[in-house]
């Protein structure tokens, strides 16, 4: 029989968005084309990826048949939080009326460690963010986006985020099947990373989201009055009240946790908003 390839089935069916103690969710555990509600194996070949077959047919075949861009046509994106997320990616899509259907595979790359983001976002959490590292090399998801999913895309990353085009010569941008990309659209933290505050280094991100706000409810009094006690009170009162999340951000920049992350500058486009 089929395998049922349904985000349920394989258990990645959580939208982070609306759970937010789940973020950053499980990202997608191989190359595969997302259809909305599945999840279609992508098979390697030592070939561009619209050559890649999925059920037995050439990726852009299937794009095609669907009346979808092709690979040429699409915007490479990496993800460093949640937009690795095949439930998290087709949510956004789907609540604004664009096709669910993206390709996504992970890729290695050098000198880009993932960070938490010095804000509150809109659905509660702290979300991650890309830090510059010279000695890591870090697998994440590329998603191929048409110009409609990338707007969209872009419009769900602001004002918090800035889009920067990272070079594939500069960070080594490597495919499964060993080719190397171009470059790859990635969103930066306007305000930088959380600085750990033991070390001054960025706190790692990635983890599990209780845990990371739970450490920052120990680590500032303040936070305690603003959020407190508990994760879960964390999520659900910074969700239900812009102002809160701003005074969030602002005790991490006044507990000195800001770190920025000027590395990053020359590689930004700077069209996120625009």
């Amino acid at each position: 029989m089929p395998q049922d390839r349904s985000l349920a089935a394989l258990g990645l069916d959580v939208v982070p968005a609306l759970h937010p103690l789940t973020y950053p969710g499980r990202p997608v555990p191989g190359p595969s084309l997302l259809t909305g509600e599945e999840l279609l194996p992508l098979g390697v070949r030592p070939l561009p990826l619209g050559q890649w077959h999925v059920a037995g047919r050439p990726l852009d075949e299937v794009l095609a048949g669907r009346g979808l861009a092709s690979i040429g046509g699409r915007h490479p994106v990496m993800a460093v939080g949640s937009n690795a997320s095949p439930a998290q990616v087709a949510y956004k899509l789907l609540r604004r009326g664009l096709s669910p259907v993206v390709p996504m595979v992970p890729v290695r790359v050098r000198g880009i460690a993932v960070g938490c983001s010095a804000h509150i976002g809109r659905a509660g959490y702290v979300a991650a963010a890309p830090c510059l590292d010279p000695a890591a090399e870090t697998s994440l998801v590329v998603s191929w986006l048409d110009q409609d999913q990338f707007r969209a895309v872009d419009e769900t990353e602001f004002p918090n985020y800035r889009r920067a085009l990272i070079p594939g010569d500069d960070f080594g941008l490597t495919m499964p099947s060993g080719e190397r990309l171009d470059g790859a659209s990635l969103y930066v933290g306007v305000r930088g990373v959380l600085a750990d505050p033991g070390t001054g280094l960025p706190r790692p991100g990635g983890g599990h989201q209780a845990t990371l706000l739970a450490s920052l409810l120990d680590a500032s009094p303040r936070l305690r009055d603003l959020l407190g006690p508990c994760p879960a009170s964390w999520v659900r009162k910074a969700a239900a009240e812009r102002a809160v999340r701003e005074s969030g951000t602002r005790i991490f920049a006044e507990e000195g946790w800001d770190l920025r992350q000027p590395g990053l500058s020359p590689y930004g486009d700077g069209a996120v908003g625009l």
